[in-house]
C-alpha cells in the first residue's frame, strides 16, 4: 500500500471515529440532560440508558448491531436489563437506492446486457444491515433469489472493528476491567461479524448445512448457484409460497412436530457438526404449505472447534442429568481466565445447587434466559470469564427459546437433546495428525 492510500485510510478511520463519537456524545448527553432536568433516580436513569442503547447501536451500523446481539448473551459482563434490551435488537434498515444496487451488479457482471438476469425486482424481498435480497429471473426463465451486499459496508465494518478493539484495549486499563478479556472477546466476536461479508464463505456454509441436514428432509435450505454468484452477490434457489414461522392457525400436533424438527436440526448443528446457525429468528425461518421448515440466510454461521463443541455438549448433557459438579468442572476448564485466588470448592457447590434447581424441567418451566444469567453471575462472582466462543451456541439457543415456548410450552427441552448428545459424546474426535498421514 502506497503512502497516499495509507493517508486516505487514516483519514477515513478518523472520519468514522468522529461520526461514532458524535453519536455516542449525543447518547450520553441525552442521558445527562434527563438526569438534570427530570432529576431521575439511578434506577430510572439505567432504564432510560438500556432502552435507548439499541437505537444507538442501530444508528451506528451493522457491526454494532451484531455485537449488541452477541453481548445480550453475556450476563456475566452486563446487567440483566441491558441484556434484555440488546436482545431486542433488529437489523431491519431501509434499502440503499436502486442506483447503488445497480452499481454493485455492474461491478459483479458488467453491463446489463451481460447480466445472467433478464429481470430484477428492485423492491427487496428482505432488507438487512449487510445485504438486500431481490427476486430475479434468469435468462433461461428460472426464478432465483439474488442477495446483494450493501456498497461500502466492508470498509465501514473493518473500521468499526479496529475502533472497537482499540476501545477494548483502553477499557482493560481500568481497574474494574483489568481481568476481563475484553479485547480478545471483541476480536473473536468481531471476526464472526466480519465473516458475514464473505459471500463465498456463506455459499460454502449453505452447501455444508444442506449436507449436514440431508437426513432431515423436513428441514431445507436454498441451494446456492456458485457459477452465477460473485464476491458481492449470492444467487440461490427461490423458495416460493412460504408462510411465516408462527404458531397461530396451526393445529397443536403440527406445532409440536414442527418445533421438535427445528430443535433436532439445531441440536445436530450444536453438538454433532459444530456448524452453528446463530440467527434463526422468525425472519430467517419459514414454513411451506406442507409444514416443511425452511432456513434462510447463512451469513451468521460459526464453525465451533471440536473442543468447544464437545465441552458444550458435555455441559448440556450433565445439566440435563442434574450432575452439577461435572458442570462446574466443565465451566472451570473452559474458562478464558481463572483468578489466582479461586475458591473452587465454593464455586462447585454453587453450580451444583443451580443445576439441581433446573435439571429435568419442561420447556414451559426451564428457561435458558433465567439459567444462563444465573450461571454467568456465578462466574462473575468467582472471577471466572467464559471463553468468547461460547457466546455463539448460547446465542443460537437463546434466539430459539421464546419461539419454542410459543409452539409447545410442554416440550421437554433437555430430553429432546439426549439422542443427539449421546451420539456426539460417543463419536471420537478426528485426529488431525491421522488425517494428514492418511492424505
Amino acid at each position: 500500500m502506497d503512502s497516499k492510500a495509507k493517508a486516505a485510510g487514516k483519514w477515513r478511520l478518523a472520519a468514522r471515529f468522529g461520526h461514532v463519537s458524535i453519536l455516542l456524545s449525543g447518547y450520553f448527553a441525552q442521558l445527562g440532560a434527563a438526569k438534570l432536568v427530570r432529576l431521575v433516580t439511578p434506577r430510572r436513569l439505567r432504564r432510560d440508558r438500556d432502552s435507548t442503547l439499541p437505537a444507538l447501536l442501530t444508528d451506528l451500523g451493522p457491526f454494532y448491531i451484531k455485537g449488541g446481539q452477541l453481548l445480550s448473551t453475556r450476563h456475566d459482563l452486563i446487567s440483566p436489563t441491558l441484556c434484555t434490551a440488546l436482545g431486542r435488537l433488529t437489523d431491519r434498515v431501509p434499502p440503499p437506492p436502486r442506483n447503488e444496487i445497480e452499481q454493485v451488479l455492474r461491478r459483479s457482471y458488467g453491463e446489463p446486457a451481460q447480466w445472467p438476469f433478464q429481470s430484477v425486482d428492485w423492491e427487496p424481498l428482505a432488507c438487512g444491515s449487510i445485504a438486500t435480497v431481490h427476486r430475479a429471473e434468469l435468462r433461461d426463465g428460472r426464478t432465483v433469489a439474488l442477495k446483494v451486499r450493501r456498497p461500502g459496508i466492508a470498509r465501514t465494518m473493518d473500521m468499526d472493528l479496529r475502533l472497537a478493539a482499540a476501545g477494548a484495549r483502553m477499557a482493560q486499563k481500568l481497574p474494574s476491567q483489568r481481568d476481563a478479556p475484553a479485547e480478545a472477546m471483541v476480536l473473536q466476536v468481531g471476526s464472526a461479524i466480519m465473516h458475514q461479508l464473505d459471500f463465498a464463505a456463506e455459499r460454502k456454509s449453505l452447501h455444508a448445512l444442506r449436507e449436514n441436514l440431508r437426513n432431515l428432509p423436513i428441514v431445507r435450505l436454498p441451494e446456492p448457484y456458485d457459477e452465477l454468484s460473485t464476491d458481492e452477490t449470492i444467487v440461490m434457489e427461490f423458495m416460493a409460497d412460504l408462510r411465516q414461522f408462527l404458531p397461530e392457525e396451526l393445529p397443536l400436533e403440527s406445532r409440536k412436530s414442527i418445533v421438535r424438527n427445528v430443535l433436532n436440526a439445531v441440536f445436530r448443528m450444536l453438538f454433532l457438526d459444530g456448524l452453528v446457525h446463530c440467527d434463526l429468528h422468525p425472519g430467517n425461518l419459514y414454513l411451506t404449505e406442507e409444514s416443511d421448515i425452511i432456513m434462510l440466510d447463512a451469513g451468521f454461521v460459526v464453525q465451533l472447534s471440536d473442543t468447544v463443541r464437545r465441552q458444550f455438549a458435555q455441559f448440556f448433557m450433565n445439566m440435563a442429568q442434574g450432575n452439577g459438579l461435572k458442570c462446574a468442572q466443565i465451566v472451570y476448564e473452559s474458562a478464558a481466565r481463572v483468578p489466582a485466588k479461586f475458591d473452587r470448592e465454593a464455586f462447585n457447590k454453587s453450580v451444583d445447587q443451580l443445576v439441581e434447581e433446573t435439571s429435568g424441567a419442561l420447556s414451559g418451566e426451564f428457561s435458558l434466559l433465567e439459567f444462563a444469567p444465573r450461571l454467568m453471575k456465578l462466574q462473575q462472582d468467582y472471577g471466572l470469564f467464559a471463553a468468547a466462543e461460547f457466546a455463539f451456541p448460547l446465542l443460537s439457543l437463546l434466539v430459539l427459546e421464546g419461539m419454542i415456548k410459543a409452539f409447545d410450552a410442554e416440550l421437554d427441552f433437555q430430553a429432546e437433546a439426549m439422542p443427539v448428545l449421546y451420539q456426539a459424546l460417543t463419536t471420537p474426535i478426528p485426529d488431525p495428525a491421522s488425517a494428514t498421514t492418511a492424505a
